[in-house]
């Protein structure tokens, strides 16, 4: 793990008038929340570059390339400023494009270069996801459906294939990399949910089936039913993405909950269906920590409810104190080291204000300096933190202040109304 102690010199900027504007016009008696907000907000912009096959390329900050899932988080803030401003519906579509032509690539690479090779072959089921839900978002925030090209329609026949071929990985599935067990993952029972060779993180499960990444797996599945049946009129693609979700939900359902003394049934973060699950959680987005952030369940939900409160506890091994902050890290980084990521997801689905004032301070204490946001950080002395440059915390970090601090409407994942099963 490389510890970062000197800045990183920002990249040129895309010229998106309203986000700029945006930036500059924010005003806080806090200074330094000020100055937070503003550098957080400009990020994606530092990021993002059009290419010459008119798609854009989001890299995720310090490493050369895509992450399928940084990319549509990083640019998500910039759907609130999409339905008045052209340049920015321009430049989302670009990255929907691109995003559609990297699934073709290759279903099971998590992350791309500009010139459209693999760069990581991790196989991610929230790489899938993610794209689905940044084009339904960007359909129904502006009401543009143009970025569903057949371009992009291809793209999507490749989630949804692969979807369901890993959805009974030992029958179906040729997928194997060196980071995982033998090459090959832990067994793993059928249970109707999607098995996932590694974490949000990039970091090889232990049991292949994640239990946030098939939560956010149900959301846009539910987006890809809408988008398969209103927008291309192709009904057996939709019953097809409808049904898929199903299973998923009632797989999440029978075998992601497990009973604990101290706090009844929580959600595991990993489990095989054999019997054997992971306590615990991991800062990267899909956690257990974001389902309703992801749209799966209510933030009053008991069941989730009763999964925070053990999350945000001692009794969670990946939930860390320090003299600064507390909160959940990540195997991918240092023990005992908190992610911003992870914080602002802790202010995102708070309940009270107290709280999310609390991340807030907790956020502005961990800055070194540069007014950005990093990936982990030491808890007792920030001044030691990992990824100089990494835009997706600081992408989140402008949606929380814009929702969870300025009261913006959230702009909804998917729609989940419907979901048997539910706790409430």
């Amino acid at each position: 793990m490389a510890v970062c102690v000197l800045l990183a010199a920002p990249a040129s900027a895309l010229e998106l008038r309203s986000v700029a504007n945006a930036a500059s016009g924010y005003r806080n008696a806090n200074a330094h929340l000020e100055a937070l907000y503003r550098a957080a907000l400009l990020n994606t912009s530092r990021q993002a570059e059009f290419a010459p096959d008119g798609t854009a390329y989001v890299k995720t900050g310090d490493i050369p390339a895509e992450w399928l899932r940084d990319a549509s988080a990083q640019v998500r803030p910039y759907l609130y400023f999409a339905k008045n401003d052209p340049d920015v519906r321009t430049l989302l579509r670009a990255i929907i494009a691109r995003q559609g032509k990297y699934l073709q690539v290759d279903p099971y690479a998590n992350a791309f270069t500009l010139e459209y090779r693999v760069w990581e072959q991790k196989f991610e089921l929230d790489s899938l996801a993610y794209p689905i839900i940044l084009a339904y978002d960007y359909w129904k925030t502006t009401g543009d459906a143009s970025a569903f090209t057949t371009d992009e329609s291809l793209g999507l026949d490749r989630v949804l294939v692969t979807m369901q071929r890993e959805q009974d990985h030992p029958h179906n599935s040729r997928y194997a990399h060196r980071e995982m067990l033998d090459g090959k993952g832990r067994p793993v029972a059928f249970t109707g949910m999607i098995w996932s060779g590694f974490r949000p993180s990039d970091d090889a499960c232990y049991y292949n089936f994640l239990v946030p990444a098939n939560m956010m797996a149900v959301v846009a599945l539910g987006d890809l039913q809408d988008i398969e049946r209103d927008v291309y009129r192709n009904l057996i693609k939709a019953h097809e993405a409808k049904s898929l979700r199903d299973e998923v939900q009632r797989g999440i359902q029978t075998f992601g909950l497990v009973y604990t003394p101290n706090y009844g049934y929580i959600y595991a973060y990993e489990v095989d269906g054999l019997g054997n699950a992971i306590l615990a959680d991991d800062a990267n987005i899909p956690s257990l920590l974001s389902a309703p952030y992801l749209g799966y369940v209510r933030a009053d939900d008991k069941f989730y409810q009763a999964t925070r409160r053990f999350l945000l506890s001692a009794d969670n091994p990946t939930f860390y104190t320090g003299s600064v902050a507390r909160g959940i890290g990540s195997q991918h980084t240092a023990d005992h080291w908190v992610w911003p990521l992870a914080l602002v997801m802790e202010g995102m689905t708070a309940t009270s204000n107290t709280e999310r004032q609390n991340v807030l301070n907790q956020l502005l204490a961990s800055d070194p300096g540069d007014h950005l946001l990093h990936e982990s950080f030491d808890p007792n002395d920030p001044a030691k933190f990992t990824r100089a440059d990494f835009g997706w915390p600081n992408a989140l970090f402008s949606e929380y202040m814009m929702t969870s601090i300025g009261g913006a409407p959230p702009i909804a994942m998917g729609n989940t109304d419907d979901l048997e099963f539910r706790s409430q």
